[in-house]
């Protein structure tokens, strides 16, 4: 196989171009002060992920002591120059701990309440079962001054690059879904009304999801969908995440959208309605999404074009061709408004 490698230079070099870093070596009380004052931002999204266990944290906190290498953060700069944390809330979350200082935008994080007392050290045994509060004044003007490398994402950089960069650096221990990385990435007044619709009670009463999916941005998701598919759906190219992330950026600083949400709204209303239940297809004990949002978005355009709903047939929920178009090979464009079409005929 010959190689072209002048295609292949261009093609790096144009990816590359989308991709602006620098880094910046932080003191841990220069650091602490950011966070505090909030020029660094633990995304949303992030509020339930800190897990390290207090053998972890103390590890990390005895290698700062002993000034070993600990691996850089990722951030990403806001247009407002801020930073979001894309990968080492755990490192950021057990530095605050171990200092008894509370992230201030999350509730979630009360440090202040149980700071960390060290423990099962493997070197600095004698260091076990004190507080930042027990150490001698020169230690803990040692600890505040070590460095901390920051790898930073200029706000300049491609919105698709910096969505692969949180979905590369948080396919570990953090695992954060699409829509929870968009939710990181993408904030705004859009943000907020999908965050707002995904808490109405008629859509958490149809949506019925398997507990782990409950808290991971998957209804948001859903709600996402029913305005990306009801606005481009002719438009959509098979790729599901980048054709959901480019219309959540384009609407994310949106702020006309109370048509967008009455609509919404009264799409869920209307169908809890007729199913006074969970959305749910014989022989399935969770919501088949892709069925769901084609009927979200089928009854959605009869309504934005004023036309008439007619209740559905008997046994609509098992539709044939529904079933056949929500199904199997289904992230076509194709499938995609075969299945919304046939959403609209059977409320039509």
């Amino acid at each position: 196989m010959l190689l072209d490698e002048a295609h292949l230079q261009d093609e790096l070099d144009h990816h590359r171009r989308t991709v602006d870093t620098d880094y910046f070596d932080l003191s841990l009380r220069e650091l602490v002060r950011m966070v505090v004052e909030q020029e660094i931002k633990i995304a949303p999204a992030y509020q339930r992920q800190f897990r390290w266990e207090d053998e972890t944290q103390s590890a990390l906190i005895e290698s700062f002591l002993l000034g070993l290498p600990v691996p850089a953060l990722f951030v990403a700069t806001n247009r407002d120059a801020t930073w979001d944390v894309v990968d080492g809330l755990q490192r950021i979350c057990t530095i605050l701990r171990f200092m008894g200082v509370d992230a201030p935008e999350s509730e979630h994080f009360s440090f202040s309440k149980s700071p960390l007392k060290l423990t099962k050290l493997k070197t600095l045994q004698g260091f076990c079962d004190l507080k930042f509060e027990d150490l001698p004044r020169p230690i803990k003007m040692t600890l505040e001054r070590r460095y901390l490398r920051i790898q930073v994402l200029s706000d300049k950089s491609d919105p698709e690059v910096r969505f692969e960069l949180f979905r590369r650096l948080n396919a570990g221990a953090i695992a954060l879904t699409s829509q929870e990385i968009r939710s990181c990435i993408f904030r705004g007044p859009f943000h907020e009304m999908l965050e707002e619709l995904a808490q109405v009670p008629s859509f958490k009463q149809l949506l019925k999801l398997q507990r782990l999916n409950q808290t991971n941005g998957t209804a948001e998701e859903v709600v996402l969908k029913f305005f990306t598919y009801l606005d481009r759906a002719e438009q959509f190219d098979g790729k599901v995440s980048e054709f959901l992330n480019r219309y959540m950026r384009d609407r994310s600083n949106d702020t006309d959208l109370e048509a967008d949400r009455r609509l919404f709204i009264s799409v869920v209303d209307y169908l809890y309605s007729v199913i006074n239940g969970p959305f749910l297809k014989r022989g399935v004990s969770v919501t088949p999404q892709n069925q769901l949002e084609a009927v979200l978005v089928g009854i959605g355009r009869l309504m934005r074009q004023g036309k008439e709903i007619s209740a559905p047939p008997a046994g609509w929920l098992n539709d044939d061709e529904l079933i056949r178009f929500s199904t199997g090979a289904t992230n076509t464009r194709s499938m995609l408004l075969r299945r919304i079409t046939r959403a609209e005929e059977l409320f039509s």
